[in-house]
């Protein structure tokens, strides 16, 4: 038997196994939904046959010409019209009649069954769906197009280090991505991250060429009256990749953005933070390959309320097997997670493989936000995490299938923009935040404002930014969190003999009697906007931030020493802190840990190396932030533990990144294996661009065609 009768067999039966399971399901939901009415298994087959033939007939002409409705309705519209489409059949349909709730509720159970029918015979091929449904549109859409020029669909999977995809694939979560390095098509190359792992600074990165002053996923802005910038800021997104881009992003080229930070210069985007804010952007006709099938829409809400299911499990099963560290997820994590790991995962999906199908789009970036998302909650290496993955890995399926009927060769390249290290948070483990610490080392009366208390990390910034008030997020979020400090004691400096550097420094200066408490006599120490306060302290990661804003440019050591002269000895004796960077007029940067001092001019140490634990390049790294124009007066890097692998985050996150330390920094490549890459050590977000910019020329330089598609 042929590949090609074999595969109709196998489409004839999973479309008889849905057309039976959707008639016992109706004849169920008869029972249970109020205004929802079947006369008997005739009526049954009639109205499910006949509904499929509306579909097939009337959807696709429907969902392109109301798309705008659907897309700014974000999927409602669809219910409402699956709803209309079950009227009209109870028009036509005898013992067939449907009014009320039951309009909205019985297009949820058919997707349901759909949903659930579809993953016992792993219907996971929707390109036969398209090339036979839309076969007319994708036809239109592909005129003109060199079927001989290869496309590149670049797949990001969020926070995945190169260790932990390695697991998932050997422990069998990833089996296409398994294949693929069996059959020799792929291989995986780890490669590192600048200081700042973090998404902003890595797309930019990735996807410009450039993420030059991005210290951080936040920080502060002296120059522009203190403002604080932030990566996944409605307003500040846009600006961030202005100051970015040249032009030649990554997706420059006929290329297309889907979920991510920033654009590439992509002129086709779909949930790109950096066009967000602009609506003629949001709408694209990408759109339609989602909105083309009558049950997308259905479907993807099933499954984000199965999702939400899954995570209220996950909370369970982490109580009853005493799973440690673990977080207490608020209620309004159930919504997000569910938008990261199955909404924005669908709709990334679809909209790939209309760009696939069609053949227009020469590249295209997208990013698959949810494994990210639930691990910096659940941990790194969860059962929740790996099925993220596993849930990922079915995508990636989804997508190799589209190539077999693409109508030009793609190729697939799995990447990720940083990694993620674990570990009990600096609150967990010492009953106080970075803040506290900062505020039990600073005067009393000094206004502070910090950003620490997420607890739904940075991808919900991003979704909830958009609903507030645009820049007064930032103080909405944090009016209700601050707490008061733990009292550790103002008699520090007795203790802190250790550090050399910091004993010869306080011997010299001549202290004055607290100029400090003159130069802040009158204010009250309660909560202010970032804009208004004397101290910032933000949190990336295990990553800390700390900006004076009185003082217009970066303080210096010897300033910082006689303004507080117990903060710097209090921050690197405290168990939790790895080290710290600040710039000294005498010696330059320094990067001071509890027992020694790293000189970064001069690479050289006195006592114990502070950078020893984090890697060979950690000096480069600190060197490159010490020359951003928003380095913080004091920057801070947790504790790294190389035997657990564990680092202390800021901010309330159990899987983190933002800093160094661990897995965090060392995300990966999967590539074709005809990138000879294997040998060249990539660091550094920038270093990626260059790497993947040059294979897409040279694959398009080797094997550009001709010939057009008629």
């Amino acid at each position: 038997m042929d590949k090609s009768r074999s595969t109709y067999i196998m489409w004839t039966g999973r479309t008889i196994a849905l057309w039976v399971s959707e008639i016992v399901g109706f004849m169920a939901m008869a029972v249970v939904i109020p205004g929802f009415q079947v006369d008997g298994w005739e009526s049954a087959a009639v109205a499910v046959t006949f509904i499929g033939l509306l579909n097939a007939l009337l959807w696709p002409l429907l969902s392109y010409y109301t798309l705008r409705f659907l897309v700014f309705t974000f999927g409602v519209g669809a219910l409402i019209l699956n709803g209309f489409m079950i009227w009209i059949a109870s028009q036509f349909v005898p013992g067939l009649s449907i009014s009320g709730g039951a309009l909205l509720l019985v297009p949820l159970g058919i997707a349901a069954i759909n949903t659930l029918v579809s993953a016992v015979i792993t219907i996971d091929d929707e390109a036969s769906y398209y090339r036979t449904v839309l076969r007319r549109d994708l036809e239109r859409r592909s005129k003109g197009i060199d079927k001989n020029k290869p496309g590149f669909i670049f797949l990001e999977i969020d926070g995945l280090a190169a260790s932990t995809l390695k697991k998932a694939i050997k422990n069998g979560y990833m089996p296409t991505l398994k294949k693929w390095l069996e059959d020799g098509t792929h291989r995986i190359k780890e490669w590192e991250t600048d200081l700042s792992s973090q998404t902003g600074a890595s797309q930019a990165g990735i996807l410009h060429g450039n993420n030059k002053d991005l210290p951080a996923f936040q920080w502060v802005e002296k120059e522009n009256k203190n403002k604080l910038r932030v990566s996944t800021g409605l307003f500040d997104a846009p600006l961030i990749e202005k100051r970015v881009s040249n032009g030649n992003g990554l997706l420059s080229t006929n290329g297309a953005s889907r979920s991510n930070l920033f654009s590439g210069d992509a002129s086709n985007t779909i949930f790109t933070y950096s066009k967000i804010s602009n609506l003629g952007q949001f709408y694209t006709r990408a759109w339609y390959f989602f909105y083309s099938n009558p049950y997308n829409f259905t479907r993807t809400l099933v499954l984000s309320l199965w999702d939400m299911v899954m995570e209220m499990g996950s909370r369970i099963r982490q109580r009853i097997k005493h799973i440690n560290p673990r977080l207490n997820r608020s209620f309004i994590y159930f919504p997000i997670r569910a938008t990261a790991n199955v909404f924005l995962r669908e709709v990334t999906t679809y909209t790939l493989l209309g760009d696939m199908l069609t053949g227009k789009v020469d590249a295209a970036y997208a990013t698959y936000v949810g494994y990210d998302e639930i691990a910096h909650h659940s941990g790194v290496e969860d059962y929740d995490a790996f099925y993220a993955l596993k849930k990922i890995d079915k995508q990636f399926k989804r997508l190799e299938n589209a190539k077999k009927t693409a109508l030009r060769p793609y190729h697939l390249v799995v990447l990720s923009d940083h990694g993620q290290s674990n570990g009990a948070t600096f609150k967990q483990r010492y009953k106080m935040t970075l803040e506290d610490l900062v505020r039990e080392l600073l005067p009393e009366d000094i206004k502070i404002h910090s950003d620490l208390y997420t607890n739904v990390d940075h991808f919900s910034q991003a979704v909830r930014y958009p609903i507030t008030e645009g820049k007064d997020f930032i103080n909405q979020k944090t009016a209700n969190t601050v707490e008061s400090g733990r009292k550790v004691g103002r008699s520090v400096m007795a203790s802190f003999t250790e550090n050399q550097f910091v004993k010869r420094t306080f011997k010299s200066l001549e202290m004055p009697e607290m100029p400090h408490k003159k130069f802040y006599k009158g204010h009250e120490d309660t909560y202010v906007s970032p804009e208004e306060a004397q101290t910032v302290v933000l949190a990336s990661g295990n990553l800390g931030l700390i900006y004076f804003n009185e003082w217009s440019e970066r303080m210096t050591y010897e300033e910082l020493n006689l303004a507080f002269p117990n903060l710097i000895p209090g921050l690197i004796q405290h168990n939790g802190i790895g080290f710290i960077m600040v710039h000294s007029e005498e010696h330059g940067t320094v990067v001071i840990g509890s027992r020694g001092t790293y000189y970064l001019e001069t690479d050289t140490f006195e006592g114990e190396n502070p950078i020893a634990s984090f890697g060979k390049n950690a000096a480069h790294h600190l060197k490159r932030t010490d020359n951003f124009k928003y380095v913080p007066d004091i920057l801070v890097n947790s504790f790294y533990n190389p035997e657990t692998r564990e680092v202390a985050a800021f901010e309330e996150l159990i899987g983190s990144h933002g800093g160094m330390g661990g897995n965090q920094s060392k995300p990966f490549i999967m590539h074709p294996s005809q990138w000879k890459i294997d040998e060249e050590e990539i660091v550094g977000a920038e270093n990626v661009y260059k790497t993947l910019k040059t294979h897409i020329q040279e694959a398009w330089d080797n094997n550009y065609g001709t010939n057009e598609v008629e």
